[in-house]
This record gives C-alpha cells, structure tokens and sequence, in this order.
C-alpha cells in the first residue's frame, strides 16, 4: 500500500486535498443558502448578553428570549446531557416577536404560523436525583447566537442590543435548522445576509 502511494505524483495529492477542501467549503455555502432561500421567517426578540471573545474578530454575541425556556414536558426526564438536539415550537405574539411554546426532543407536527426550531441544550441538566436530568428551565443554542460585522461595528449593535432595541430575523428551515437573514434596529433592517 505505501509502495502504491509512493507512485502517485505529488501534484495529484495535493489537487486531490485541494478539491475536497473547495468541495467542503461550497458545501457548507449551499448549505446555508438553501436555508435562507428556502426557510421560513421569524422574528426573534435578543436580550443582553456579556461574554465576548476578542480573538475572533468583529462580532456580536446574541442571545434570544427563546434561548430561555421551560422545560415542560422534558423536566427531569434522564436523558439530560449537553448538546442533547431538541426542537423548539414557536408561535408568533402580538408583536410579531416568535416565542418558545414547547420543547421536545423529537419534532413535532406545526400549523402555520406556527415554526420549530432546531437546536441543541447548553444548560439546565443537573437536576434529579442523579442530577442528570432536565430542570424546570433549558438553555438553548440555534447556531444563531453570533453574527459577524464589519470592523469597528460591534459596540454599535451591542449597544442596541442591550437596549432591545436590536432584533433578529431568521429563517428556519422545514427540518428546524436556521440561519440569521437579517438584523433590525427599532424595526428597520441594517444588515441582510446575501444567500452566497
């Protein structure tokens, strides 16, 4: 076998690991376009949040009023683990803000406008007797909790963010996966993500 590697050219290796790294990359690219292009809307209301990573560049740090949530039927179940995926049911309020009406770690069937939501538990699974299972309330990652800005525009949307005056639309994809579409101050889009 090494004998067989060893005829290969190194030109040959090296465009071979160059196209799976392009292949790899589109993939992720389409990938999230197809979100965007093919999701359904809502909108998210953020609230504060403090941690901030300086080493990754110019970003904002999101967190949801979904990303709190009860755990209803899942509480003290002892399947508790973290990353465990659940999927979120959300329903628009009369502000046109979606909230969290129920959990589960299955998906579950929604009527419009009703949307669910996919994403994995960062918190609230230390409770029971063998203190591996679920508490009263979740903590809930969508893989939407970060956006990416141009440099020097963080504090700006931070600052809105703290006031809740910054809110989020994204779009969920039928199999509960989502992507930020776009980002509003007072209601008025100021940032909306190309589809590539």
């Amino acid at each position: 076998m090494t004998n067989l590697v060893g005829r290969i050219p190194k030109i040959a290796l090296f465009a071979t690991a160059a196209l799976i790294q392009v292949s790899l990359i589109a993939a992720m690219v389409v990938d999230r376009a197809s979100i965007l292009r093919t999701g359904t809307d809502v909108m998210l209301q953020t609230r504060p949040v403090d941690p901030r990573d300086f080493l990754r560049g110019d970003y904002v740090t999101l967190a949801y009023d979904i990303s709190t949530i009860p755990a209803g039927t899942l509480k003290l179940q002892s399947v508790a683990q973290t990353g465990t995926t659940v999927f979120v049911k959300l329903v628009p309020n009369r502000g046109g803000f979606y909230e969290a009406v129920s959990v589960d770690p299955q998906p579950v069937a929604v009527t419009s406008p009703e949307v669910l939501i996919r994403g994995r538990v960062a918190g609230g699974m230390s409770c029971g007797a063998d203190y591996r299972a679920f508490c009263e309330t979740l903590e809930v990652r969508y893989n939407i909790e970060q956006y990416f800005v141009p440099e020097g525009e963080g504090a700006n949307l931070e600052n809105a963010r703290n006031q809740h005056k910054l809110a989020v639309v994204a779009a969920v994809a039928p199999d509960g996966r989502a992507a930020i579409r776009r980002l509003l101050i007072d209601g008025t889009p100021i940032y909306e993500e190309p589809w590539f």
